[in-house]
């Protein structure tokens, strides 16, 4: 019914950027919080940053300053640009969306398949 796709991902040397894309298709009636959360091996997913249907945004602390996430509403896709990379960022990143589909009176929350950023010399 709905699919996340995820792109953007790849390795970058630190200090480096890299732009990450996530774009929501199916029967979509509206989506209102949309976010990234990532996770290395062995540890729980984190979350990262989200924004919601206004525009509010939020964010780790461990990336406040560095990361920024936006929307482009009529895509229906979330993005998250990353900036001043730290070998610490290193992880599969995966985008969240909360939508609600056509015929349906409550949101859901739907997971992107993962995209990996490796951030090394």
């Amino acid at each position: 019914q709905v699919q996340l796709v995820e792109t953007g991902g790849g390795l970058v040397q630190p200090g480096g950027s890299l732009r990450l894309s996530c774009a929501a298709s199916g029967s979509i009636f509206s989506v209102y919080a949309m976010g990234w959360y990532r996770q290395t091996p062995g540890q729980q997913r984190e979350w990262v940053a989200d924004i919601d249907s206004g525009g509010t945004k939020n964010y780790a602390d461990s990336v406040k300053g560095r990361f920024t996430i936006s929307r482009d509403n009529s895509k229906n896709t979330v993005y998250l640009q990353m900036n001043k990379l730290k070998p610490e960022d290193t992880a599969v990143y995966f985008c969240n969306t909360d939508i609600r589909l056509h015929g349906s009176s409550s949101y859901t929350v739907y997971w992107g398949q993962g995209t990996q950023v490796t951030v090394s010399l």
